[in-house]
């Protein structure tokens, strides 16, 4: 996975972490946490999980 690749994920993950935080922490699902928890992991691994998911699946 390229560098370019591994920025736009943080960059995501940075944005939907700044989204929780403008609408507050106890107001937004705990759901929401987890694609920015798997674009960070992402990011910094080079691991993407939603990749993963989608060649298991056969559609990628």
């Amino acid at each position: 996975m390229g560098s370019a690749t591994r920025m736009q994920f943080l960059i995501v993950a940075i944005m939907i972490v700044v989204g929780i935080f403008l609408t507050g922490f106890a107001v937004v699902h705990w759901f929401l946490y987890v694609p920015a928890a798997a674009l960070a992991f992402a990011a910094i691994t080079g691991i993407c999980p939603g990749l993963m998911v989608l060649r298991k699946l056969g559609l990628q």
